[in-house]
């Protein structure tokens, strides 16, 4: 459990921050931009859920508690000594609740027909903003995967959340009856 007595500590003032094990990293550390990103998915995600309906909430607060995981996991890098403690990974389990997830939101939705643009109810404009922040982390942690070891599940987490992002905002927009489409070229 983490106990937060102070706020501040004054250890970043110098543009540095500690990862989970405790080694200090530039505050503009790829590895920091992931896992910051993750942060900014979360708080996207809990501005969905002021608007979110109660199954979709409770979906919803699933995730952000996830992301919380996903965070750790990514300000964990793995060593070559075993850490004191187990570190907190995603597991697949979590990536199968997802797609869980997304089948029975999407099991209600009429198929598209044309690209959905972000917008329509406010819980639909806010998961659209949600998932546009998480293809960002997606990105970051991809671009990290390939400079250092991140666990493929993180990966695949975040993939997975952008595509239940976007089924949520659908099923948030009356099922996608109030999908806001995309009319190629009709401002020419």
């Amino acid at each position: 459990m983490v106990t937060l007595n102070r706020i501040y500590t004054r250890t970043g003032d110098r543009g540095t921050t500690a990862l989970a094990n405790g080694e200090r990293r530039s505050k503009a550390d790829l590895r920091v931009e992931a896992y910051g990103t993750v942060d900014e998915t979360n708080a996207c995600v809990g501005l969905a859920r002021l608007h979110a309906e109660p199954g979709l909430d409770a979906m919803l607060g699933a995730i952000q508690n996830d992301l919380f995981d996903l965070g750790a996991d990514l300000a964990t890098p793995p060593s070559v000594e075993p850490p004191a403690y187990e570190p907190l990974r995603i597991v697949p389990a979590q990536v199968k609740r997802l797609e869980e997830n997304i089948d029975a939101l999407n099991a209600a939705l009429s198929p598209l027909k044309s690209f959905v643009l972000p917008g329509g109810s406010p819980a639909a404009a806010a998961l659209h903003l949600a998932r546009t922040v998480c293809r960002r982390a997606e990105r970051l942690t991809v671009s990290l995967a390939a400079a250092e070891t991140v666990s493929p599940e993180a990966v695949q987490y975040l993939n997975r959340l952008s595509d239940f992002l976007f089924v949520a905002a659908r099923a948030a927009n009356a099922g996608g009856a109030g999908d806001v489409l995309w009319v190629p070229g009709q401002n020419r």
